[in-house]
């Protein structure tokens, strides 16, 4: 037990975690706690307005938004004026990589990773097929981690951004994200992180990591299906965003909103992160994911082959693995049926890394729900299979 975290006391907020079913499916989506949907409720009842409107209702949105923007904030270690709202991670990495390709030139080159999401990684192809510029791959390690070397010397001088996952969503490998953001500064490069994996299993301080960008996904951490950025405000003050003319040019996080915002999710987001921090705080929250994860790797059954760190060492406890003899889809349907939500697919999303992963393959996560239990039922079952 880690002190201070009743995964008993968290449980019994989710009304969907009471049939019995083990969701191990978090890196897709995490299961939500009633309050959060009840403020979502409340809102749509109470505050469905718009900014600007000079009674209660305009009121209500204003002060949820400005909530909104000081639980960002507070969860990301920035500025409240250097948060924006997006419907999900991928459509605000379109809309702030459009705003920062503006001033790149022919022949700009942009570095990824073979870990990443293609979340992160399209906006990229897309604008350099738009300003023909040249996307460059760095390369994954054996054991699925970023191949540092490989990445260093794909730097030149026609670096503008260093873009990457700093959790990676299929083998759950952790990016070393100081490291790279220093190489990408002293190269005169932009650092973009992709933290919609991470987000659910490590607290975040962007000053700390010294990024420029980085955005998250709160769906992924007990919130609503939402997108959250952060923008590094000596940066994104020298942006010309896509927007609406008439639309907010200040603080700088609102120029890059395009539209009327969903004041309702980001009441829900406002509280998850209440709820986060009831709990103790992701910190806490990690400790007791990580026990459960050393549970797992752990008791892994021999029929079993695990893609990726074979610890927890430079990882989240998110695991890819196949089980011997049976294919990966019918692998997750017979779980699924014996009660156990695991997912299967071929890349992930991860599109450079496909051709070194197998066809297909499962993916378990654990979240800070998940329990002792239910690890040690996942772990009977694929033994079983």
């Amino acid at each position: 037990m880690v002190a201070g975290y009743s995964v008993e006391g968290a449980r019994a907020r989710f009304s969907s975690l009471r049939s019995g079913f083990a969701f191990f499916d978090a890196p897709g989506g995490t299961q939500v706690p009633d309050e959060v949907g009840e403020a979502i409720a409340a809102a749509l009842r109470d505050a469905s307005g718009n900014l600007g409107a000079p009674y209660e209702t305009g009121r209500a949105v204003e002060a949820i938004l400005a909530r909104a923007k000081d639980d960002a904030a507070r969860f990301l270690g920035c500025l409240p004026d250097e948060i924006s709202f997006g419907m999900n991670m991928t459509t605000l990495d379109f809309a702030l990589s459009r705003a920062a390709g503006r001033d790149f030139s022919m022949g700009d080159e942009v570095l990824t990773t073979e870990l990443d999401h293609d979340g992160g990684v399209a906006p990229w192809v897309e604008l350099a097929a738009d300003r023909d510029l040249h996307v460059r791959i760095a390369r994954a390690t054996d054991e699925l981690t970023v191949d540092y070397d490989d990445l260093e010397r794909l730097l030149t001088d026609r670096t503008r951004v260093v873009a990457f996952a700093l959790a990676s969503n299929a083998t759950g490998t952790v990016a070393d994200a100081k490291r790279i953001c220093a190489l990408a500064r002293d190269a005169g490069a932009l650092s973009w992180i992709d933290a919609v994996h991470y987000a659910a299993h490590e607290p975040i301080d962007v000053r700390e990591l010294g990024c420029d960008v980085l955005i998250c996904s709160p769906y992924k951490f007990c919130g609503p299906h939402l997108g959250v950025a952060y923008a590094r405000q000596e940066v994104a003050e020298t942006w010309r965003p896509y927007k609406a003319r008439p639309s907010a040019e200040t603080p700088v996080g609102r120029r890059f909103e395009t539209g009327t915002l969903p004041y309702e999710l980001l009441a829900g987001f406002s509280a998850t992160i209440a709820y986060l921090e009831s709990l103790g705080g992701v910190a806490v929250l990690r400790d007791y994911e990580r026990r459960l994860g050393r549970r797992l790797l752990e008791r892994l059954p021999e029929n079993v082959t695990l893609y990726g760190p074979r610890s927890l060492e430079g990882r989240v406890p998110t695991f890819l693995f196949n089980v011997e003899g049976v294919p990966a889809e019918d692998a997750a349907r017979r779980l699924a049926e014996r009660g156990l939500g695991i997912w299967y697919a071929d890349n992930w999303y991860c599109v450079a890394l496909g051709p070194r992963l197998p066809s297909q393959s499962i993916r378990a996560g654990i979240i800070h729900y998940n329990t002792e239990a239910e690890v040690d039922r996942l772990l009977a079952e694929l033994a079983a299979l």
